[in-house]
């Protein structure tokens, strides 16, 4: 019987994800697994979590005899807040974001392309989301956008594709795809694998992925 893959977990995934995000650094963090990065900030390191809700300064998630429901992130799950952090309108928070005031965005996905297209709010099936929302101006206006996904659906079917097939939320916007399976950078001359996760090796890796991978 052939061992089953499993690659990284979503909390290692989330760990090399906040290892890599700079000291200083002014960071938006998406709906679901990207929320799991402000759990694994290295000690000393200084990170600012903003909220597209109107908090800058987010703190660590609450325990459950702690929580405000009035003190929540964009995904409506209870946060803390951080010393000198800050409350404002939800227009200013999208002047942040629109200005490019924001460092780096983390998102999930459920496609990007070989040249950085991605694909997050819609599967275009009915019953959907009816709009592409904030996600529109995360990656049109933060400085990096970090993808934090499984690499492949429950199905099996590849998620880094040639071409999207579901509604885009931004042309050639990603810079850099972690999944279970790889860490991934998004360059002008292609998709290039920083690192593979014990187990998997660059056969495998290039087996469940549709686009072009190379390596360093």
């Amino acid at each position: 019987m052939v061992a089953e893959i499993k690659g990284w977990n979503r909390e290692q995934m989330a760990q090399k994800i906040a290892g890599d995000i700079p000291d200083g650094a002014y960071v938006n963090l998406g709906i679901g697994l990207p929320e799991l990065v402000a759990n694994y900030i290295p000690e000393g390191r200084e990170v600012i979590f903003h909220t597209e809700n109107g908090l800058l300064g987010v703190g660590p998630s609450p325990a459950k005899e702690d929580e405000d429901d009035e003190l929540i992130n964009a995904g409506k799950k209870p946060v803390t807040t951080i010393k000198g952090s800050c409350f404002f309108h939800h227009a200013d928070s999208f002047a942040m974001i629109r200005g490019g005031h924001i460092d780096i965005c983390v998102l999930g996905a459920f496609q990007v392309s070989e040249n950085g297209d991605l694909a997050n709010w819609s599967t275009g099936e009915p019953g959907a989301i009816p709009a592409v929302g904030g996600a529109m101006d995360l990656v049109e206006g933060v400085k990096t956008i970090i993808i934090f996904t499984q690499h492949t659906t429950k199905n099996g079917e590849p998620k880094i594709v040639k071409e999207c097939t579901y509604p885009l939320t931004g042309k050639g916007v990603v810079s850099h795809i972690y999944t279970d399976y790889a860490v991934i950078d998004v360059t002008d001359n292609g998709m290039f694998v920083r690192e593979m996760a014990p187990g998997i090796d660059f056969e495998f890796l290039k087996s469940c992925t549709e686009a072009e991978l190379k390596q360093y």
